[in-house]
């Protein structure tokens, strides 16, 4: 049977891919279906056809699955951040278990089980970091919230549930101030006009707010009452960073930061640990979880007094300092440098003085500190970005053989691939997912590996 672009089918659905979305078979041709749940009946649509598999969308579901639950947000299926908003909370962890077997299935020689996925007990209004974008709505007037799915369309913002509902509310007064003061808006077309992003960070713990106002210029109208408007109203705020962006780029944050109220960072605690968060800084989007993730890592590392300890990607120090009071010492490597300066900044405020922080990118700064300074490690973390672990890395550590290695990770495809670089002197014992962002496909797994007849 040929597939055809909008032909309308009826299909059972076999599995779930990857990004959650739902797998159908039409004569043995794979068909993707967004929003849909294995074991369910729907019929679709097809909206775009490839040499290998198609597209679908629901057009209706006659069996829904008993898994299936209603939205409890009005913007999820436009905005894309929650793709699993559609799915009972607890199925989405097997999911995401799922998920992840099926890549070391596919990838590994051992065919190890993967754990149970971590959750959280309350899912809800989890992330400590918002990015608001500005944009007009159709009347042209300002509005702020979030980018259409695979767009860059301004979706006006309704009470999001992942968001902190402090964010929600900073951003949203910024904007009445905005549009009082008729400031105008960025256009990504035109390259004109003042405010682009809103950011907001805040420390869980210690309740500190630091507000990152994105702009394509070196001057905010009205500047100085804005700021004291803003800390009047939300005396949370601890510092005020003017994020200059002048570029035509996607990126959100520019190069250049301007405190304009405080000394431009904000502090929270993890575990035992007091943390310096600047604008430009990597900290874990979701504390309660990524303490939970850290725990996991160090308890399956099992540091001895005695170890020298590696943590590639070490961000701001965090995972660093979980490790250092197990550890002899601990070299942190970074490539950003602010990130570098701060962990530095956040050695001093924990009195923590067995740490080493070195800024460079990874690849090189591991190659120099094994084989020009000979420095080796017994344990050695990584938790590297998406695109996983450069094969220079991979071939360093298995070269210095550690006798474990903690892999962190947030791209269980990157990671499946990596591993099978391992397998070679490792073996691969344990595979933990932890849910970082509920109701999202994204999944974060630890993996423990153990040389080979290491005594």
């Amino acid at each position: 049977m040929e597939i055809r672009k909008n032909q309308e089918y009826v299909v059972e659905i076999i599995d779930n891919g990857y990004e959650g979305e739902g797998i159908a078979k039409i004569d043995n041709f794979t068909i993707f279906i967004p929003g849909a749940i294995k074991g369910e009946k729907v019929k679709i649509i097809i909206v775009k056809v490839l040499s290998s598999h198609a597209f679908g969308k629901i057009i209706e579901i006659i069996d829904p699955s008993e898994d299936r639950q209603e939205s409890d947000c009005k913007t999820y299926k436009r905005c894309g951040g929650c793709n699993l908003r559609h799915i009972k909370y607890e199925e989405t962890l097997k999911m995401k278990q799922n998920a992840v077997q099926s890549l070391v299935n596919k990838t590994l020689e051992n065919k190890i089980q993967v754990q149970k996925t971590v959750g959280m007990e309350n899912p809800f209004h989890y992330r400590n970091k918002a990015q608001y974008p500005l944009g007009l709505d159709k009347e042209e007037q300002p509005i702020i919230g979030v980018f259409a799915n695979r767009t860059h369309e301004v979706i006006q913002m309704e009470n999001c549930l992942i968001q902190n509902p402090k964010s929600e509310e900073i951003a949203k007064f910024i904007l009445k101030f905005i549009k009082e003061n008729n400031i105008s808006i960025y256009n990504e077309n035109t390259r004109k006009g003042i405010f682009r992003h809103i950011v907001i960070k805040v420390g869980v713990k210690t309740g500190q707010i630091m507000c990152v106002l994105v702009v394509n210029s070196n001057i905010i109208p009205k500047e100085k009452e804005l700021v004291q408007i803003l800390i009047n109203k939300f005396p949370e705020i601890k510092t005020i960073v003017k994020n200059v962006n002048m570029k035509n780029t996607n990126v959100i944050m520019g190069e250049k930061n301007e405190n304009i109220y405080g000394d431009g960072y904000i502090e929270d605690i993890l575990g035992d640990y007091k943390f310096k968060i600047s604008p430009l800084s990597f900290y874990q989007v979701n504390p309660i979880q990524a303490e939970r993730l850290y725990n996991i890592a160090i308890e399956k590392a099992q540091i001895s007094k005695n170890d020298i300890v590696f943590d590639l990607y070490c961000g701001i120090g965090t995972i660093s300092m979980f490790m250092s009071k197990y550890a002899k010492k601990v070299y942190g490597i970074e490539i950003v440098e602010e990130a570098v300066e701060m962990a530095k900044d956040n050695a001093k405020i924990n009195s923590v003085s067995n740490i080493e922080f070195l800024a460079g990118d990874v690849e090189i700064v591991l190659d120099e500190l094994i084989n020009k300074n000979n420095v080796s490690a017994d344990v050695v973390l990584v938790d590297p970005p998406r695109r996983g672990l450069d094969m220079t890395s991979i071939n360093n550590i298995l070269k210095i053989k550690p006798k474990k290695v903690v892999y962190i990770s947030c791209n269980p495809a990157t990671l499946a691939r990596d591993l099978k670089e391992f397998e070679k002197l490792y073996d691969i014992n344990e595979l933990i997912p932890v849910d970082m962002f509920p109701f999202t496909s994204h999944v974060e797994v630890c993996a423990l590996l153990e040389l080979k007849n290491c005594q």
